[in-house]
């Protein structure tokens, strides 16, 4: 078993690496990214959807075409957007005849609405339709698409780099790391192997579960779960790595010391992963579908990170042994520097000043977040969605400049017929252009458009879709109901506000609990998430700094709060039980004040290493020109970052020595308790 083991180990992950690793490139083919489909079930918007079918056998999506001219449209422009209609109708995918051109009233600008099947790709159908407008297109004429469709084809253009462009780079950033930290050439690509065969695992597992439906992935899930998968993979394996190099200075034998190192990392890499997971799928509480299928993607990119964490990446060591770490190879009794360097001298200065160190980082924290109602998380216009100029993005800017903003992309009320008359006086609201009924009655139903002053994706646009709604809704027989696209995104505001009262205090018990599970105490447990909680705060007070003052940008999704506190407190938490496990092992042989400077020196270098890791990876989802990518990825690498240097690295151990013995309640680690691990360490 010391060879056959190791290398059946290898060779399984080889096999399942050449299965699970095409669907890590095949992830796009189930993604969704209709805003619609991610609504939870209950939404006035989703019931509206619903309400439709009865109107219309097929769904569709608005493409909005605007054709502009500064100083005026000609007829020739009339006659190409009027023969690109009909062109149009022939594209697969467009659905039926289109009314004709409309100009603007100060003759400058033309539009057409192009009605897209909703289900499947419509953005693959939005490509063609601006492939089509490219013939015959006269000169000086501006031709954008734009509309609820038009978004969804440049939101998936933006996420088409995922599976190539984020990986490399997150890959890049993690190998040059590594080297940095071992100086091996050998190492860094073990420990990346194990990180691509976790997320090719990963992949596949979610492939299936996409392609059946029982789960919703889009393109926002998908890069969260490629960078999630290569820093935990890469957290784990450098706590396990790090405990391997330090057994082959106390043993000679490779196989004993991947043995022990395994023994004495399973438990807090385990109880790390399972509190990120349970972290995770606390968003099944989520009203959001998207949030629902974020929260398994997610725990499964962990699990398969576990998974090759402990299985492959040991094997691997087993067989390579100190060569693994060529050239500078750990001998049997050489020298353990850790007391020596950096992380020694730290520890020396948290114990003689443990006091004053904690509460100065304490109050440095709470101006960081102070600042913290500065966040604007109460939602952007779809179109600030992206960080580079897209045709959606500046065709509603040219759109709103001609015709109301709402054009082409209307609310949508529907209501008992017998009352269409009274909705449709109620539907002279602020912000509403003009409403009229739309076709036939249904099924002793109404349908009625209403076409809003300000574009659909807008602030102004939800609050008139409000003032809608309050209206519609007083008229107690009509049974109305108001939907569209802007009735889709306040819902969905309305949804995120929701979960975030809901998921956090969950999240925080459950990381209670598996913390006091952990450590046998109570007191330990409430410190160590009362410390990530106020480096969360601090965290999300300095991101509204940098977001408001250095970055410019325009706002956040509601949703950023929630999945900034997910990420950072449950991966917060890691590095403290790398800390306080390895504290706890050393507090049973000496005493708490002892075992705590030396937990601090010997994990200090690894744990603050695998914070850069996480951070460097998480920073990589910046190259995806998505404003809810870059500022998660700004929250968590600056977070990581805080947590491993500030918090683990000095309030933490820092509370620790001060409270004392105290800190294990109701627990004792007494002498009998020492004497009983020495006696099982010698057994």
């Amino acid at each position: 078993m010391r060879w056959w083991l190791p290398t059946l180990l290898v060779l399984v992950w080889l096999g399942l690496g050449a299965i699970g690793g095409p669907f890590t490139g095949r992830l796009a083919d189930v993604t969704e990214n209709d805003s619609a489909a991610f609504l939870p079930e209950s939404a006035e918007a989703t019931e509206v959807q619903r309400l439709l079918r009865e109107f219309s056998d097929q769904e569709t999506i608005p493409a909005i075409v605007i054709a502009e001219r500064v100083g005026g449209t000609t007829e020739a422009d009339t006659r190409y957007l009027a023969g690109a209609s009909e062109r149009l109708t022939r594209v697969d995918g467009v659905v039926g005849q289109m009314a004709p051109p409309r100009p603007a009233d100060d003759k400058e600008a033309l539009e057409l609405v192009v009605p897209i099947i909703g289900e499947g790709n419509p953005g693959d159908v939005v490509h063609e339709v601006r492939d089509a407008l490219e013939q015959d297109q006269p000169d000086g004429l501006t031709v954008l698409v734009t509309g609820p469709a038009g978004q969804i084809a440049d939101l998936v253009e933006a996420f088409g780099g995922i599976d190539g462009l984020l990986l490399v780079v997150a890959g890049a950033v993690v190998a040059v790391i590594l080297i940095t930290i071992y100086r091996s050439p050998i190492l860094p690509v073990v420990v990346l192997l194990s990180a691509v065969f976790a997320l090719g695992t990963a992949s596949f597992v979610v492939y299936q579960l996409a392609e059946s439906g029982t789960l919703t992935l889009n393109g926002q899930s998908q890069g969260i779960l490629f960078i999630l998968v290569f820093g935990a993979a890469t957290d784990y394996a450098l706590l396990m790595v790090s405990r391997f190099r330090e057994q082959l200075r106390d043993t000679d034998d490779r196989l004993a010391a991947v043995r022990i190192a395994w023994r004495a990392t399973i438990e807090p890499i385990a109880a790390a992963a399972f509190t990120v997971i349970l972290g995770l799928l606390c968003l099944l509480f989520s009203d959001l579908n998207s949030n629902q299928g974020l929260g398994p993607v997610a725990a499964i990119g962990i699990a398969g990170a576990l998974l090759a964490t402990m299985t492959f990446l040991p094997a691997a060591l087993a067989l390579l042994g100190r060569a693994a770490f060529w050239p500078f190879r750990p001998e049997y009794r050489s020298a353990k520097p850790e007391h020596d360097g950096l992380w020694g001298r730290i520890s020396r200065t948290v114990g003689a000043k443990p006091r004053l160190i904690w509460v100065v980082t304490t109050l440095v924290l709470l101006v960081g977040a102070a600042f913290l109602p500065q966040l604007k998380a109460s939602g952007t216009a779809q179109s600030d969605l992206f960080l580079s100029e897209v045709d959606s993005k500046t065709g509603q800017d040219v759109l709103s400049q001609h015709f109301p903003g709402g054009s082409g992309s209307p609310t949508i009320i529907v209501a008992n017929e017998a009352d269409a008359a009274d909705v449709l006086a109620a539907t002279h609201v602020e912000g509403v252009d003009e409403a009229a009924v739309a076709g036939p009655p249904r099924g002793g139903k109404v349908l009625i458009q209403a076409v809003l002053e300000d574009p659909a994706d807008s602030e102004a646009a939800l609050s008139t879709v409000e003032r809608l709604r309050t209206a519609v809704h007083a008229i107690p027989t009509a049974d109305a109901k108001v939907g569209g696209q802007s009735a889709i995104q306040l819902d969905t505001q309305l949804a995120s506000a929701h979960d975030r009262a809901l998921i956090i205090p969950i999240v925080l018990v459950v990381i209670f609990l598996v913390l006091a599970l952990l450590l046998r105490a109570l007191v330990a447990p409430l410190l160590l998430i009362a410390t990530v909680v106020l480096s969360f705060a601090a965290t999300m007070g300095v991101s509204a700094l940098v977001f408001n003052h250095l970055f410019d940008f325009p706002g956040a999704d509601p949703a950023i709060p929630l999945f900034g506190f997910i990420f950072l407190v449950a991966l917060g938490i890691d590095y403290n039980i790398f800390l306080m496990t390895r504290v706890r092992e050393e507090t049973i042989a000496t005493d708490t004040r002892t075992g705590t400077l030396h937990g601090l020196a010997v994990t200090g270098g690894v744990i603050t290493s695998a914070g850069v890791v996480l951070a460097a990876t998480f920073a990589a989802l910046s190259v995806i020109p998505v404003l809810f990518l870059a500022q998660i990825a700004f929250i968590v690498a600056f977070g990581v970052l805080l947590d491993t240097v500030v918090v683990r690295s000095l309030l933490v151990p820092a509370l620790t020595i001060d409270i004392g013995p105290k800190i294990w309640w109701p627990a004792k680690l007494s002498q009998a308790m020492r004497s009983q691990s020495q006696a099982s360490a010698k057994g």
